[in-house]
């Protein structure tokens, strides 16, 4: 009954951070060859055909989503400067308030009401209610919630309708609200006279974590890790357990951390060329300049001389000696020179009628920061098979991470596991009875190129770093932009068959590629379904935000029709194990998953077209659960819940990543002791 709350944009803009860059501040104006500096801001949305519009705009959303009380949402996204200005144009404006709830109008009939669910939950912060609830006057209803419970606390909140694609979802808290003590009883009441009771549930009261033998041992991840210390420590694992692991190598080869060579010559705007190297840089690319030079002669041709690695162009000269070049005219001639090293554009859609003036040697770069360390070649994505029978008889799980390169927390979350479970099987019953009786398939970054840019470069970088963009939407300074977003990238409920929350815009940050699968990182996932059948079950760990989620993820607009629903059967037992799952997440530190943020995507989240777990659910039969681990932190100060970011300060990280490891063990738990129907 949850409805679509990611698609919120700006009204109230609060800016998390000042740059998403580590260590740096934003500048304050970008160079001509400098990618516009982007921040992280909580953005509003006031109704739902605006929030419709920047999810089809595809606009750089995170997973956090809150609904408000006055029935805007407000989300998280990253923007440059330019795209914020540019979101008044569908329909954002700045908050100037809160409206106040519709009224019904006099002698309206009493509606009915459903109490779908009431839930308590205690974390480390305390006490916490979560109500839905829904009417049959649908939206325009306006209805409240009260409670009472131990120890004569009591409370009362407004409920926030939902309406997604135009379908009425229901009502709820917009956040789990505080209580003083543990609710027992809630009574939700509608301005038109409706009322409904209910007795108040503990959440998420799944069976409880297996209780672990003395000497148990966890707590081994101390940093953030890029891919190359990821593999590592793969490889480590392995050399260490070489009886309870294989390292498999998935077949199709990254882009690589690497980049063709640029220059940017001229004057923007006015008459520019974008100069691109044929080689990536780091394989001969960053050697290349280029200089324009006046011949200082009149009635001089245009001309283009190739001296090794230097290309030198000689502008036309009119009768007195002025240079007479445009920018069209010096890119035909460097395309048209033989044994170029470079291929030449006019500035994004700009004619070229600019006429060029001299440009001293400039140097040409990838613009790629990391140390020489680094590979720049493509990359072998590993996965760690961890089991006593890797033979395909036991129950297969798969856990990915890192489709999104700039979610940092991710791939700890999946070392932390492996390490557990490999170093606790000499010594704890529970975790050999684990690797008996199932095969674990961890593959702690699905998008190493996009990582690497995001710990180097561009540290809010989602996407990988193939750039399918034209010449025109190719220049330096949109770097930043370039790359496909692996989880719109796959097959079924795809942006190609008419789903809706990705992009076929090369810039948007869910860019569904050029094709299903045009994408080795996606190519991978899907080949480890195919090649081993044993795989049921499936944990895609993002950030963040706090949820758990199964499909369906996609829906197309027109209707809302969403891929198939699991059978009530499948729709209990994905429930039911959530339950479990989040059950060993709380039992960590106290961090409790929001039950309004339990569920399939497109109930909870919003539609995300082409995500993997859809295909490994309706193509492969594989349970397709996603985590987005970094659950909002409650500030008893301002009594307010509090986002944590894609790369929270490690303290936060490491302890994110010790609770959603033991989620994730608990996943492999519910997989040991799943009996095919």
């Amino acid at each position: 009954m949850r409805g679509l709350r990611a698609s919120a944009v700006v009204v109230a803009i609060v800016l998390l951070t000042t740059s998403l860059t580590s260590g740096t501040s934003v500048p304050a104006v970008a160079g001509p060859s400098d990618p516009e500096p982007a921040s992280l801001v909580t953005l509003s949305v006031p109704d739902q055909a605006t929030m419709e519009r920047l999810v089809a705009s595809g606009a750089d959303l995170t997973e956090r989503v809150r609904p408000q009380a006055d029935g805007s949402i407000q989300i998280d996204a990253v923007v440059t400067p330019t795209q914020l200005a540019g979101l008044g144009s569908l329909g954002a404006t700045l908050a100037s308030g809160t409206p106040a709830q519709k009224t019904p109008k006099s002698g309206a009939a009493q509606d009915q009401l459903v109490i779908e669910r009431a839930v308590w939950f205690k974390s480390r912060d305390g006490y916490f209610l979560s109500v839905e609830a829904s009417s049959n006057a649908g939206a325009a209803a306006v209805l409240s919630a009260s409670w009472t419970g131990r120890r004569g606390s009591s409370g009362q909140a407004a409920l926030v309708p939902y309406v997604d694609a135009g379908a009425y979802l229901g009502h709820q808290l917009s956040t789990p609200v505080p209580a003083e003590n543990q609710p027992q009883w809630i009574t939700v009441t509608s301005a038109a006279g409706g009322k409904a009771e209910a007795r108040v549930k503990e959440w998420p009261d799944g069976e409880r974590p297996d209780r672990t033998g003395p000497g148990y041992q966890k707590d081994f991840v101390s940093q953030y890790m890029p891919p190359t210390q990821l593999n590592e420590r793969v490889k480590a694992l392995h050399q260490r357990f070489p009886k309870l692991t294989d390292i498999i190598t998935l077949p199709n080869p990254t882009n690589g951390y690497r980049r063709h060579a640029q220059a940017l010559i001229g004057t923007v705007p006015g008459a520019a060329v974008v100069v691109t190297s044929n080689a990536y840089g780091s394989e001969g690319g960053n050697d290349l300049a280029i200089e324009l030079v006046n011949p200082g002669a009149a009635d001089r041709p245009l001309q283009v001389t190739v001296n090794g690695k230097q290309l030198t162009v000689s502008l036309a000269t009119d009768g007195s000696g002025t240079p007479a070049s445009t920018a069209a005219q010096v890119v035909a001639a460097i395309n048209a020179t033989p044994g170029s090293a470079v291929k030449a554009a006019t500035y994004r859609t700009d004619a070229g009628l600019g006429v060029m003036a001299p440009v001293p040697l400039t140097q040409l770069s990838d613009f790629l920061k990391a140390p020489a360390g680094v590979s720049r070649a493509p990359w072998r994505v590993l996965a760690l098979r961890v089991g006593v029978h890797r033979d395909g008889s036991r129950t297969g799980v798969l856990a990915y991470a890192q489709e999104h390169a700039r979610e940092w927390v991710g791939p700890l979350v999946t070392i932390e596991a492996a390490e557990r479970l490999l170093r606790n099987y000499p010594r704890d019953a529970a975790t050999r009875e684990l690797l008996n009786r199932t095969d674990i398939f961890i593959v702690p970054t699905v998008n190493p190129d996009g990582a690497n840019y995001s710990f180097y470069d561009f540290n809010s970088q989602r996407k990988n770093m193939t750039n399918h963009c034209p010449a025109q939407q190719s220049d330096p300074a949109l770097r930043d932009t370039w790359g496909v977003d692996v989880n719109r990238n796959y097959a079924v409920g795809s942006l190609s068959d008419g789903y809706f929350g990705a992009s076929a815009n090369c810039q948007s940050g869910t860019f569904a590629g050029p094709a299903e699968h045009s994408e080795p990182e996606s190519r991978n996932v899907v080949w480890l379904a195919r090649t081993y059948r044993n795989i049921k079950f499936a944990m895609n760990v993002h950030s963040y935000g706090g949820y758990f989620m199964w499909p369906p993820g996609a829906y197309k607009l027109d209707g809302r029709v969403t891929l198939p629903r699991p059978t009530a059967r499948q729709e209990a037992y994905f429930l039911r194990s959530a339950r479990t799952i989040e059950q060993a997440i709380a039992a960590e530190r106290g961090t409790v998953t929001w039950p309004q943020q339990t569920g399939p995507v497109t109930d909870v989240l919003y539609s995300a077209a082409g995500n993997s777990a859809d295909e490994l659910w309706y193509d492969h039969g594989i349970f397709g659960w996603d985590f987005e681990v970094g659950s909002d932190l409650w500030n008893p100060t301002t009594r307010k819940w509090e986002g944590v970011g894609f790369q929270p300060p490690f303290s936060e990280g490491h302890a994110e990543a010790m609770e959603f490891a033991s989620g994730l063990i608990s996943l492999i738990g519910v997989a040991a002791d799943y009996r095919e129907p």
